[in-house]
């Protein structure tokens, strides 16, 4: 398959310093492509993957000093919705800004949510656009998210990286891509190497 991974920019990827998102991007990255798909990474500079890397950015938004993201990540969205006939799958791995200006593909995009949901001001988005399909790091995290939230699957990469590269849930969603199916897919609570349980 033909694959877009989109990364926030904040951090490269893999990430130098802190990064939990952009490492998990990477560990996802670099399975696909051993699997044989053909992976685009959207994402900062200094990013290292065997993808094929798109820049989006010069370096990582958070390292020049830049507290707000958002032209930068606009800017990306733009490329990647310029090229999206050439990918059969869109990822995205930042948050809100895919629903708005990629609802009309979302037989083709899936965004996994990685920060928290209990946001006031964002679940007017997500109940404004229940076609776009989303991946949980956890069952608990989609609690205070609208009835009809579009939820594909959880997928626990981010929580366990020991199981990062033993196929991971975002990797098998792609095996069985069916939009008529796009439904919450229910997971026994796993634990952390720290002993935390992630329901």
């Amino acid at each position: 398959m033909r694959i877009a991974l989109v990364a926030p920019l904040a951090e490269a990827v893999p990430p130098k310093l802190y990064g939990g998102t952009e490492r998990v991007v990477s560990w996802l990255a670099e399975e696909l492509v051993r699997q044989g798909h053909k992976v685009t990474l959207f994402a900062s500079g200094g990013s290292r993957t065997a993808a094929n890397l798109v820049v989006c950015a010069p370096q990582s938004l958070r390292l020049a000093g830049i507290r707000d993201h958002l032209g930068s990540t606009l800017r990306m969205l733009r490329e990647v919705r310029q090229r999206a006939d050439d990918f059969d799958i869109i990822h995205f791995h930042v948050d809100l800004l895919p629903q708005a200006l990629f609802h009309d593909l979302a037989h083709k995009c899936l965004t996994t949510l990685h920060g928290r949901l209990d946001q006031p001001d964002i679940l007017p988005l997500y109940e404004a656009y229940p076609e776009m399909p989303l991946v949980s790091i956890s069952n608990a995290q989609r609690l205070p998210m609208p009835a009809n939230a579009n939820w594909l699957a959880t997928s626990r990469t981010a929580c366990l990286p020991r199981f990062a590269h033993s196929t991971p849930k975002a990797v098998n969603i792609w095996r069985s891509w069916d939009a008529s199916r796009l439904k919450s897919v229910p997971i026994a609570p796993l634990k952390s190497p720290s002993g935390r349980a992630f329901p």
